[in-house]
């Protein structure tokens, strides 16, 4: 019976693909020439890859900045000081201004005082309901922490802010504890739980209380530190982002709009991409002899868009991008520890597949799929590989994402109850056929 109510839903669920054009729909709200339909405003970020003026449609090098900096001068001013700058990006994307010495300081003292969970907290969210999804442990997490608050339903900027402070701060922590508590009851091995260190950066203290042994060398905690940075914020019109801004308008709470952020990352389409890349990678390296032989890869990468090798999906992921043509500017920085790391792991040879894929893809993707659209390496080509290099599970991937993007999606929350004030609602046309109500005796 259960199957015969499952092709009822399929059936009655289908809609013509002719009808969308049709009633000028914009599926997956992207107008036909692939660019983004226009819902808001943002001050937050700024993500350019392409022009559109006049109905002409021009790539661009990659841009992102927050707050008006574009990354790669944040992540260079940075690296130049030897210093960590994920706190200061939270400020920025928060604040809307670069902290001052005295800011940062408190503002880290502020990070590091509400990183503590409730008493039990662990014990009794994390541990004594473990999940094998650590996403779906994060989500159920936030959602408790509202129980916790007394102030939770106020939506005050101050209120929210506090909010903010302490679910950013709390995050590393929920995520380490959740994994080993996975590792234990899925995996059978020993259950490991590190308090965190006050002295530690995010990147230095997530690191720390991740692995068996709590150590970490400066080349590892400097590459996290700059992959969170890097994550904190993609304008408010990336799904996850999208999402906590269709929640907060309607004056929800801040534990709910979050929690919808992270169901909305945990979808394989959105912040899954990264083991998707290590797939195809580990497939590409078991199936081509020779790694430095440009014909060899470029013929795997034609039976893979041929939809004849690997998942049969036809795609090299990690290459192309809804907005960056020519360039994503996140891939420049990231490929750059990504060298550094494989250096550092003697991992060179597989670093230069990946390179040379960066390099031929785009021209077998032309080839193959007789397309002119301009693409390039996304910043997940690379982050799965230095992931890899940084001895971090893949079920922790997701999550990682999950951890840098939290500063993004709570200032798109408070940009949202300052300056949206409208409900949002967009419109769907029904296209279904009106029919008489039928008495249940005479129905089929």
């Amino acid at each position: 019976m259960f199957e015969k109510l499952v092709d009822y839903a399929k059936v009655n669920n289908q809609i013509t693909p002719e009808l969308y054009p049709k009633f000028d729909v914009k599926r997956g709200l992207r107008n036909e020439d692939g660019s983004g339909v226009l819902v808001g405003l943002t001050k937050i970020s700024d993500v350019t890859g392409y022009e559109k003026k006049d109905g002409v449609f021009t790539p661009l090098e990659g841009r992102l900045a927050y707050r008006g900096i574009k990354i790669e001068d944040i992540v260079d001013a940075i690296s130049k000081e030897n210093r960590h700058g994920f706190e200061e990006i939270i400020f920025l994307l928060l604040f809307g201004k670069l902290p001052t010495w005295e800011e940062l300081e408190y503002f880290n003292e502020l990070m590091v005082s509400n990183r503590d969970l409730a008493v039990n907290f662990t014990n009794d969210v994390i541990l004594h309901f473990p999940s094998n999804d650590i996403m779906n442990k994060l989500a159920r997490s936030v959602l408790v922490l509202y129980a916790l608050d007394k102030k939770a339903d106020d939506i005050s900027i101050e209120n929210v802010l506090r909010q903010s402070v302490g679910l950013i701060a709390k995050f590393p922590s929920i995520v380490a504890y959740a994994y080993h508590a996975r590792r234990h009851y899925f995996k059978g091995k020993d259950l490991i739980l590190r308090n965190h260190n006050p002295d530690y950066s995010t990147a230095e203290n997530f690191l720390y209380m991740l692995r068996e042994d709590g150590n970490f060398t400066k080349l590892e905690a400097d590459t996290l530190d700059i992959l969170l940075i890097l994550h904190a914020e993609h304008g408010g019109g990336n799904n996850s982002s999208f999402t906590v801004h269709v929640v907060t308008s309607s004056g929800t709470d801040t534990y709910s709009a979050i929690s919808a952020g992270i169901g909305s990352l945990k979808g394989p389409l959105h912040g899954g991409a990264n083991k998707s890349v290590m797939a195809m990678m580990k497939d590409i390296k078991d199936n081509v002899r020779e790694w430095e032989d440009e014909e060899e890869v470029k013929n795997y990468l034609k039976k893979i868009l041929e939809r004849k090798a690997f998942d049969g999906m036809g795609v090299i992921y990690g290459l192309g991008h809804a907005i960056y043509t020519k360039s994503d500017p996140r891939t420049v920085i990231l490929k750059t520890k990504a060298r550094e790391l494989a250096k550092d792991k003697k991992r060179m040879d597989e670093f230069k597949l990946y390179e040379l894929i960066e390099q031929v893809g785009p021209e077998v993707f032309y080839e193959v799929k007789k397309s002119n659209k301009v693409i390039t390496a996304n910043v997940d080509f690379y982050s799965g590989f230095v992931y890899h290099c940084l001895d971090i599970p893949k079920e922790m991937y997701t999550p990682l994402f999950a951890m840098g993007r939290i500063p993004g999606w709570c200032a798109h929350r408070i940009e949202e109850l300052i300056s949206g004030k409208k409900i949002i609602r967009p419109a769907y046309a029904h296209v279904g056929e009106f029919i008489p109500y039928t008495e249940i005796d005479k129905r089929i």
